[in-house]
C-alpha cells in the first residue's frame, strides 16, 4: 500500500520561488532538449543563461546551511538533468548542500498527464534525511505541486525542514502550494476519509492546485470514476510509447 501523504507543504515554502509562470521560454532554450534527456552540459549551460541572475536574486532568501533536493530516479541515467543540475547551482551560490541520498523510487510519467493522472501516479522516496536541517527543495517545472508535496513529506516525516522551494517554472493555475482553508474544510465535510482512502493523500496535504481540482466533483464516486478512467488512460498512453507499466502499476 502506498504510504499516507499527511504532511503539507510548510506555510513558509508554501510560495515557490519561480523564474517563469510558463514553460515557453524553458523549451525555447536550444540546450533544453539535451538537457531534458540527460545531458549534464546542456542543463549547466541552460541554467546559466537562463537562471543565474534569478538566482543571485533570492540570497538573501534562502537559509544559510540548507541542503537543496531535487526529485530524481535511482536510474537517473536518461532522464531530466535539468533538477539536479539546479541544486548544484544552488549549493554554490547559497553555499549549502547539494544532497546526493534521497532518490525516487517509484516511476511516475508525469509527462503529459492530466490532474487525476497526476493524483494517480505518486512517487515515492527514500534515502537519508538529516533531522532538523533545513532543505530547500529545487525543480524545474511544477503545476500541481503534487511530487514537490511527496517529496516534502517524505523529507518532514524523516525529521527535516522544508524552508523554500525554487523552481524554473511555475505553472500551475494557483503559483501558492497551500491550499485554501475553506476549500481543504469542504473537502472534509463532502467526501469525510474518502479523500485519504482514494488517493492516501489526507486532505490537509493536498496542493492548492489538487484541492482546487478535487473540489470540482460533487461525489465520492465520481472521484472513482474519474480515477479508474485515468488509470486506463495512463496504460494506453505509456504502452503508445513503448513503456512497460500494467494497469495495476499505479
Amino acid at each position: 500500500m502506498p504510504t499516507i501523504r499527511e504532511y503539507p507543504i510548510p506555510s513558509v515554502a508554501s510560495k515557490p520561488f519561480a523564474l517563469f509562470r510558463s514553460d515557453h521560454l524553458l523549451k525555447q532554450h536550444p540546450t533544453y532538449k539535451a538537457a531534458k534527456a540527460g545531458d549534464e552540459q546542456a542543463a549547466f549551460v541552460l541554467i546559466k543563461e537562463l537562471a543565474l541572475e534569478f538566482l543571485y536574486s533570492l540570497r538573501l532568501h534562502i537559509p544559510v546551511n540548507a541542503i537543496f533536493v531535487a526529485p530524481f530516479a535511482r536510474e537517473a541515467s536518461g532522464d531530466n538533468a535539468i533538477p539536479q543540475v539546479l541544486a548544484t547551482f544552488c549549493q554554490s551560490i547559497f553555499k549549502g548542500e547539494a544532497d546526493q541520498d534521497i532518490v525516487q523510487i517509484t516511476r511516475v510519467f508525469h509527462t503529459g498527464a492530466d490532474p487525476m493522472e497526476r493524483l494517480a501516479m505518486r512517487p515515492e522516496f527514500e534515502g537519508m534525511v538529516i533531522a532538523n536541517r533545513p532543505y530547500v527543495l529545487v525543480d524545474d517545472v511544477t503545476s500541481m505541486g503534487g511530487t514537490l508535496a511527496e517529496l516534502a513529506n517524505y523529507i518532514q516525516g524523516q525529521g527535516g525542514t522544508i524552508t523554500a522551494i525554487i523552481v524554473l517554472v511555475n505553472a500551475g493555475r494557483l503559483d501558492n502550494f497551500t491550499a485554501d482553508k475553506k476549500i481543504i474544510k469542504l473537502l472534509e465535510q463532502r467526501y469525510s476519509n474518502d479523500i485519504t482512502q482514494i488517493f492516501h493523500i489526507r486532505p490537509a496535504a493536498l496542493t492548492a492546485n489538487e484541492a482546487q481540482y478535487l473540489i470540482g466533483f460533487k461525489t465520492a464516486d465520481e472521484i472513482r470514476n474519474r480515477l479508474a478512467k485515468a488509470k486506463k488512460e495512463i496504460y494506453l498512453r505509456l504502452r503508445s510509447k513503448g513503456i512497460g507499466i500494467t494497469e495495476d502499476d499505479e
